[in-house]
């Protein structure tokens, strides 16, 4: 038997943004494998800049 697994990957700036996105997904997923879940910040002048991004891993 062969388990062929998917990844989807987000990428949002707003951590808002990017619950309401993998929440959705997640309702049309029946095998949650795994998720992973990263920031990044950056400092542009005097503005701090976010990236909110998860990497789901499903069947």
């Amino acid at each position: 038997m062969v388990i062929i697994m998917k990844v989807k990957i987000f990428d949002c700036e707003d951590e808002v943004d990017l619950e309401e996105a993998i929440n959705e997904f997640l309702t049309t997923v029946n095998d949650l494998v795994d998720i992973k879940f990263q920031v990044g910040v950056s400092v542009f002048s005097e503005e701090q800049i976010f990236c909110f991004s998860a990497m789901i891993v499903y069947n």
